[in-house]
């Protein structure tokens, strides 16, 4: 080899060396910042946490690819998931985990009994919760690091009850998940569906996160002859539910709780047939906005042509908005500082980031949404409804 040739060998690999060395510099200089989850990711609920985190992970994605710093420093988000099987003691440990051993500053709890079990102890561990339950106690509480991510379920109860009863009748059976969310959905429903001039004739939680045959628990509460049942937990279960129901003879209609979609409860009956007379929450992919379709395709183009449900839209925002936070505070370990900044965050999200159009954070720390739709089934077909025209039908 010519002396002309080792040089000249030299100098590309002393360029490759130093091209490798600035790399390994920048990689160095990028802060890695990380985001805890601890939900269901085993059991009857593994689906729903499943798209919970499909939801963060996308965000943590679309954050580090359009690059973000964080007073001056550049940051790379990461999610760090713990299964705790929908059991709230198991979240509580969890979260304890992530902030003493990932130095998470924000864990998502994506139910409400988790959520609770957080908040004894997030104000002093300095550790800032976003809770997606749309139990309005969660903020309510008082609690100072708490960010509600879905809107409260009372804003689609007495829409639900005024469809129901008018279409259907006033005897209401009550076959919902026992989880804790479950029971404060129950102890808000019954009250306002006896105001209303009806009246409960059984009352049958079941286990939504265990069991896979309901025919038991369904015949007790079919034997009160019901005209609604007002059922829900994670999607698959309740459409098991009201499989069996309608195999049972039930003909009246269904009051499906939030959590429950009915896309993907139609998925579990075969078709949206069986469903007919239920309402509940309008799936994401039936939205008619700009921000929804364009989202709705995008996640079906990385997703392997799958619907993005209501869990994997708002926990998207939710964690791109503390993307946001973070930079508006200046840093992305002082919980109460990221908190502070959360509804200008919220504000400044471009709408790509936005699919459902939240607008801001309420005095409460709950996500505002303007105008939240439901949906109905009639003739087999799902249809969208604004709450206020289902509270104004006669």
């Amino acid at each position: 080899m010519t002396i002309k040739r080792l040089r000249g060998l030299a100098a590309v690999m002393a360029t490759v060396a130093t091209t490798a060395l600035m790399s390994t510099g920048a990689a160095m200089a990028q802060q890695v910042v990380h985001i805890g989850f601890s939900g269901p990711l085993s059991g009857g609920a593994a689906k729903y946490g499943q798209e919970v985190l499909d939801g963060m992970q996308m965000a943590a994605a679309d954050v580090n690819q359009a690059g973000i710093d964080v007073a001056g420093k550049k940051i790379k988000f990461e999610v760090v998931a713990l299964d705790d099987k929908y059991n709230p003691s198991e979240t509580a440990i969890n979260a304890r985990r992530l902030a003493q051993e990932q130095q998470a500053a924000v864990v998502l709890v994506p139910h409400s009994g988790g959520g609770f079990a957080v908040q004894t102890s997030n104000e002093q561990q300095k550790l800032l919760l976003l809770s997606y339950t749309s139990v309005p106690q969660i903020s309510e509480r008082g609690n100072k690091l708490t960010i509600r991510i879905p809107p409260a379920f009372t804003s689609y109860l007495n829409s639900f009850i005024k469809y129901e009863m008018t279409t259907y009748g006033k005897k209401a059976a009550l076959a919902a998940t026992d989880t804790d969310y479950g029971k404060v959905w129950v102890a808000a429903f019954k009250p306002a569906w006896e105001a209303a001039g009806g009246t409960i004739v059984a009352d049958n939680a079941m286990s939504y996160n265990r069991a896979t045959d309901f025919y038991s628990g369904v015949s007790r509460v079919l034997a009160a002859r019901p005209d609604v049942m007002f059922i829900g937990g994670p999607s698959e279960p309740t459409g098991l539910v009201a499989q069996q129901a309608r195999e049972l003879g039930f003909k009246g209609g269904f009051i499906v709780m939030d959590q429950a979609k009915l896309d993907e409860v139609a998925k579990v009956t075969s078709g949206y047939a069986p469903l007919n007379g239920s309402i509940g929450v309008l799936p994401l992919a039936n939205e008619d906005t700009p921000n929804a379709k364009a989202f709705v395709e995008r996640f079906r183009k990385s997703h392997g042509g799958r619907d993005p449900s209501q869990e994997v839209s708002l926990n998207y925002t939710a964690v791109y908005a503390t993307a946001l936070a973070m930079k508006m505070a200046g840093t992305v370990s002082d919980a109460s500082a990221i908190r502070n900044q959360f509804d200008k965050a919220v504000k400044a999200l471009p709408p790509q980031n936005n699919p459902q159009s939240v607008t801001g954070v309420d005095a409460q720390g709950g996500f505002v949404i303007g105008n939240p739709l439901a949906a109905v089934v009639q003739g087999g077909q799902l249809k969208s409804a604004a709450l206020s025209s289902l509270t104004a039908a006669k």
